[in-house]
């Protein structure tokens, strides 16, 4: 056989068995081609700029960001049914966090929070339908809760989801109990009344407390963090182990909360809730 046969034999065996290689390939191109169309001046896009930009059909980008709405890559705007990048992002691309400017600020908050109560600090964002881990410092403690950076909460006695929910629409509260997408077991009328009144507690109180209630072992009180605009951005959180919180140091941690928070909020360009 002449070099030239054995360089064909060897083209054709990569055409064979490297063109599934290649189209997934291709798939796994277009698919980041597409998030890469939203950059910060341009946050929000339709299906027809995004195909136009990338070079694609309409039908093909459809189905990519199909695919990532269902996985919380990219999320849709309500109002008007344009694409942008969703926080499911920073569960699968850490240093996302690091360009977080909510994160960034509220880090040396968050350390000082820590040195000063004792107990883990944490910040969340709300992703629509749940809270997110994007931040924390662990408390010094030997015995302490912590949670993995992305982890997820949708539990409606988490503190953290309590202080986002005080801040939606009644309705849109409704539809996540109701459907079970923010877990409240044996929610009946009574019950979704007692909770509203809750939330309204919290949003006048400017804080949010959990003695225990989604976990015996477990206390928790959260404040909201605002941007320049005045609309709640992210929360600070302060979980601890509940055999060393007695009723008033509950109090004293959500006085430190609400002020972290406030410092974060001025950072950040907000004024803090008088």
């Amino acid at each position: 056989m002449t070099p030239a046969q054995t360089s064909d034999t060897s083209a054709s065996g990569a055409g064979t068995n490297g063109g599934t290689d290649a189209k997934g390939a291709s798939v796994v191109v277009n698919a980041i081609a597409v998030l890469r169309t939203f950059t910060a001046d341009e946050p929000l896009l339709g299906v027809t700029e995004i195909a136009n930009r990338v070079g694609m059909h309409k039908s093909s980008v459809s189905r990519i960001l199909a695919t990532f709405e269902q996985e919380n890559l990219v999320e849709r705007d309500p109002e008007t049914k344009r694409f942008r990048l969703g926080l499911g992002l920073i569960a699968v691309a850490g240093p996302l966090l690091a360009e977080m400017e909510e994160r960034r600020v509220a880090y040396p908050v968050l350390r000082q929070l820590t040195e000063q109560t004792g107990e883990t600090s944490a910040l969340m964002l709300w992703n629509g339908d749940e809270a997110i881990c994007v931040e924390q410092i662990a408390s010094h403690h030997q015995i302490k809760h912590t949670t993995p950076l992305g982890a997820r909460y949708r539990d409606a006695m988490s503190a953290s989801v309590q202080v986002f929910l005080s801040t939606l629409p009644g309705e849109r509260v409704r539809e996540l109990l109701k459907s079970g997408t923010i877990t409240f077991p044996g929610l009946d009328d009574d019950g979704l009344a007692a909770y509203e009144a809750r939330l309204q507690e919290v949003g006048q109180r400017g804080w949010a407390g959990n003695y225990g209630e989604s976990s015996i072992d477990e206390v928790g009180v959260a404040a909201p963090v605002r941007d320049h605009r005045g609309d709640m951005v992210a929360a600070v959180l302060i979980p601890a182990p509940r055999f060393r919180v007695s009723k008033e140091q509950f109090e004293s941690l959500a006085e430190a909360c609400v002020a972290a928070a406030a410092k974060v909020t001025t950072r950040l360009g907000g004024r803090p809730a008088s």
